[in-house]
């Protein structure tokens, strides 16, 4: 076979038996013993043989892969070629669809099925070249054919002048045409063993919105009509805002522009179109603002819409609409139903120097919207250039970023002023238009060359990502509860003297739940826990949760590795001296300095400050004589046989300018991670605080000291004005009007059909200057802790809304909301829990962890009903299986020592035993059936409830009487108790038994 010509492997083809001759292609039917050997070897259907060339070949020939293609040249005419390793030679033939994101600035080969061009020819096919986009091109000569398409971007806008491949039947039912059901099944979806976690190769489309006009607008200004533009945002396709010019004195303005988007169909697009009249003294007025699902567009149909801000208005935007299959490759994603984790790239910059200078030069580069931001590169004498490190940009593939570079400043003399002047150049550089892998240099100075390359960081399995993605428990408590059930069995069968050893199915899940109260619950969590050690219960646990002050019993314990085997006299002994010693010293000099140091540190190694981390070092002082050296993941050594329960610290994530009931997230640390349950997003322990961007771990930082954690998990500097107004209250009704958005639904015209996962179209109002004041400072928190966000950069599936898990945890304003939702900020604030609904319960009512039987330990300072109300009311708005509280006026107004509750007829419901810490028989018993003599009766008395008690929630010192009294009535409660607590034990044992039947 001649080396000059063969364009293709052909399946089939043995070409070790091929002939050395003139031999082309093997074509299906030909019997290649007839061929002659003229140039012409074969007939192909559908060619005119009078005019094909002698020279090059122009056969179709179908999913040809070409990995063994020769140098040679190629006279094929082949569709659908992805073209990353373009050729960099002359192209004149015709690929329909390509997707030019890694362009070369030379020309473009050959497009052909299913081929991977890894091994493509360089030499040069002639081909025609149709809808590429110009966005990402080159700015070299392009002997390309473009029929239709033009498609070109500057930051936020684009322009295109026709359309993209369309779906063949333009007369198909509207309804059927749908955003929600991609066209084609993605068959290479796979599913791996991680919970929810799936990958999957996802279309794109592209989204066409021409804003056309605005009609009937009320007069604005007194003595002028309106200076209108409208303002495009949607977050998930760029970081940008784009707009439209804007139209001077006019009540019905026309703009007749066109704004291009490319969107991921697996992801919530919600575009906010909102019309603002410009003002040059004071900020432009916002007129109308609608928020768009478009999801709810058709495929490949144009549609025009008007909206209004309600039914009766005149006011009325028109836009036209047209969402439209795109030719390029799919996408591929990483989805838990709520979060997709999309496509990364990384881009390396660096700086060549040509020549070396005395004086030093900065070099300002951006990439918005990536998880650097903006980045400095300071070119020093002698050729010293900082960082000597290649500088890395993290960004979404299609989100059309762009490098903005800040070039140095250069001084021109003008000679007919004679003055000089300072310069800057800063070009712009579209990244989707780079080569992948392949060093390009973009900026040429005399001194410097920079040189950029693009790198992909596509996730292909759960190892790619740094954080866990899913709804499912890690795989670390599932080994633990494996082994806890060892101890709880052997417990059990000890207990209630079992004649048999109990089956795994028929271990029930006991966990312990706690209420803050600073000092107050501290204490008397250590003595409810000594009280289930003695009657042989504690072995029966298996979680564990805690919230302001009993997450201090709880980081204390679990120093020990092995303390539920253990007496545990010597940790109340140690907790003891630290409640009693005097609290002073930590206003010290060198206490001061010491705050200082450590602070200093801390912001060193990449963390925020506040007042909330000073909170913790003084935390530190309180329970401890010297400086406190653990952390939360070392708390894994306690657990690594199954001896201890496993412990849960909880938090609940806060935003600026609204109220705790408006929003609050769930944020649940254990010792394997940290994780918002709403979003099924969760990072390892030790990496908490680090930075991260779209699942993958790009800045790791220290892992916090525990005395940190604890200041969050126990902050009483997080309060605010409506917080205090709750205190005196019973609701924030009053004050809804003036800290929530008003935000009404709207219908467009014409209606669009909206299915289950869709949102309606809906106008946000924006508040006045006035309300937004009083906003502010009632919403506005002393101080919260900020860790760096580890959910940055994800985005919404499209069908968050009907996700189950997510649904569960659906408590907030915005979660209807999903632009200002996945608006995330760099950093998550954290309050304590204490502040919503002061309950530790939600991580244990995960269905996943399957819980049994709740131990309710309250020890807060206020009424103990009213928690414990707010609680099941909670739980019954967002459908999660908790039994009805039902107390009689007479018990909510003195409360006993112990109740159950139970719902047998709830699936999954748990067994509750609330376990308020009241003072009731104590008075009179010193133990259980043991009466006090009138020399013992003052051990009996404790004022817990009255504003002069000592044991208050402010109160950071007892003495020893008084310490010793709040033990022992912790204590007490629970040893008078235990026959309901092991009749809730009962219970759930034979639950579990028929539920094996």
């Amino acid at each position: 076979m001649s080396w000059e010509v063969l364009p293709v492997e052909v399946p089939g083809v043995d070409p070790e038996n091929l002939s050395l001759e003139l031999l082309p292609m093997e074509v299906p039917g030909v019997d290649p013993e007839d061929l002659s050997l003229e140039p012409l070897p074969m007939e192909v259907p559908g060619a005119d043989t009078e005019k094909i060339s002698l020279e090059l070949l122009t056969v179709e020939v179908p999913e040809v892969y070409p990995e063994m293609m020769t140098k040679q040249s190629l006279p094929v005419e082949v569709p659908e070629v992805y073209p990353e390793n373009k050729s960099l030679e002359l192209l004149p033939m015709e690929v329909p669809g390509v997707y030019p994101e890694n362009m070369t600035k030379g020309f473009l080969p050959v497009e052909v099925p299913e081929i991977n061009p890894a091994n493509m020819s360089q030499e040069s096919p002639l081909m025609e070249v149709p809808e590429l986009y110009l966005g990402n091109m080159s700015q070299e000569s392009l002997p390309i054919e473009v029929p239709e398409t033009l498609y070109y971007m500057n930051p936020g806008k684009m322009m295109m002048l026709s359309k993209t491949k369309g779906l063949e039947d333009e007369d198909s039912d509207f309804n059927s045409l749908r955003d929600g059901e991609p066209q084609e099944k993605n068959d290479e979806s796979t599913v791996p063993d991680k919970g929810d976690f799936k990958i999957e190769s996802s279309p794109c489309y592209l989204l066409t919105v021409r804003i056309i006009r605005m009609r009937n607008l009320q007069r604005v200004d007194a003595l002028s009509q309106a200076d209108c533009y409208v303002s495009l945002w949607l977050p998930t396709a760029t970081c940008e805002r784009s707009r439209t010019k804007t139209v001077r004195n006019s009540n019905n303005p026309v703009w007749n522009e066109t704004f291009y988007f490319r969107i991921q169909s697996q992801v919530k697009n919600v575009l906010e179109l909102t019309v603002y009249d410009e003002d040059f003294a004071t900020p432009d007025d916002r007129l109308l603002c609608a928020i768009f699902d478009t999801a709810k567009l058709p495929i490949e149909r144009t549609v025009i819409l008007y909206f209004k801000a309600s039914p009766n208005a005149k006011e009325e935007l028109e836009v036209e609409f047209k969402l439209e299959s795109t030719s390029g490759p799919p996408e591929i994603i990483a989805t838990n139903g709520v979060l997709v984790c999309r496509e990364l790239c990384c881009l390396e910059v660096e700086v060549a120097e040509k020549t070396k200078q005395k004086s030093k030069k900065e070099l300002s580069l951006t990439v918005k919207g990536s998880f650097e931001g903006t980045q400095d590169i300071m070119l020093g004498p002698n050729g010293v250039v900082n960082p000597s490190c290649p500088t890395k940009f993290h960004y979404i593939k299609y989100a059309e970023p762009t490098l903005d570079v800040m070039l140095p400043k250069k001084r021109r003399y003008h000679p007919w002023s004679c003055k000089f002047s300072r310069e800057t150049g800063s070009p712009v550089l579209m990244l989707n238009s780079l080569p992948m892998g392949r060093k390009t240099t973009v900026a040429e100075e005399k001194r410097f060359d920079l040189n950029v390359t693009a790198q992909t960081c596509n996730c292909s399995c759960h190892q790619d990502l740094d954080m866990r993605f899913g709804f499912d428990l890690c795989s670390e408590e599932r080994a633990f509860l494996g082994k806890r059930k060892r101890y709880v069995a052997s417990a059990l069968k000890s207990v209630f003297h079992l004649p048999h050893d109990l089956q795994d199915q028929e271990v029930p899940v006991v966990a312990i739940i706690t209420t803050g109260g600073g000092l107050k619950s501290m204490t008397g969590l250590y003595g409810s826990l000594m009280g289930l050690k003695k009657l042989n219960l504690l072995d029966c646990i298996t979680y564990i949760s805690g919230l302001s002050g009993t997450t201090w019993t709880m980081a204390n314990l679990y120093r020990d590795a092995y303390w539920s085997q253990k007496d545990l006299d010597s940790h109340i002994g140690e907790a003891q001296k630290q409640a009693t010693k005097c609290k002073m010293g930590c206003f010290s000099k060198d206490r001061m300095k010491y705050y200082n140091k450590q602070l200093c540190q801390r912001k060193e190694e990449g963390y925020r400050t506040s007042f909330i981390d000073l909170w913790g070092l003084m935390i530190e002082y309180l329970l401890n004589d010297g400086k406190d050296p653990h952390k939360l993941s070392e708390q894994q050594e306690a657990l690594c046989d199954g001896q201890n329960p496993l412990p849960i610290y909880v938090s609940v994530s806060v935003r600026d300018s609204y109220s705790t009931n408006d929003f609050k997230e769930w944020v649940e640390f254990t010792p394997y991670e940290v994780g918002l349950l709403k979003y099924g997003a969760f990072v390892r322990t030790e990496h908490f605080g680090s930075e991260f961007f779209m699942g993958r771990l790009l800045k790791k930082l220290p892992e916090s000291r525990i005395c940190y954690l604890q200041g969050m998990w126990s902050s009483i500097f997080s309060v605010n004005l409506l917080q205090i107004w709750g205190l005196s209250h019973s609701s924030e009704d009053f004050w809804k009007r003036w800290t929530q958005d008003r935000i009404e639904e709207v219908d467009e015209d014409p209606v669009l059909p909206t299915r289950p996962h869709e949102l309606r179209t809906r106008m946000y109002t924006p508040p006045g200057p006035l309300s937004s004041a009083l906003r502010g400072a009632l919403t506005d928190r002393f101080s919260v802790a900020q860790h760096h966000n580890f959910l940055k950069g994800y985005q919404l599936h499209n069908n968050y809304m009907e996700n189950e898990h997510f649904c569960k945890w659906k408590d907030t304003v915005l979660d209807s909301c999903p632009n200002q939702l996945m608006q995330n900020p760099d950093q998550l604030g954290m309050i304590d829990a204490g502040f919503f609904i002061n309950t530790s319960s939600a991580p244990l009512l995960r269905p996943q962890r399957e819980v049994d039987v709740i131990i309710y330990l309250s020890y807060t300072t206020g009424s103990h009903a009213s928690a414990l109300d707010k609680a099941c009311k909670y739980y019954s708005e967002q459908k999660i299986p908790f039994p009805n509280i039902s107390l009689t006026d007479e018990d909510k107004k003195n409360l006993k020592e112990c109740y159950i509750f139970h719902d047998s007829d709830l699936p999954g419901c748990p067994i509750v035993i609330f376990l308020p810490l009241v003072n009731d028989t104590f008075q009179e018993y010193k133990a259980p059936g043991v009466r006090r003599c009138c020399s013992e009766m003052e051990g009996g008395q404790l004022d817990l409830t009255s504003y002069c008690s000592p044991y208050c929630m402010f109160s950071v010192r007892y003495t020893d009487e008084n310490y010793c009294k709040l033990l022992n009535l912790s204590e007490y409660n629970i040893l008078n108790n235990s026959q309901m607590i092991m009749q809730a034990l009962q219970i759930a044992m034979q639950r579990r038994k028929q539920n094996m039947c």
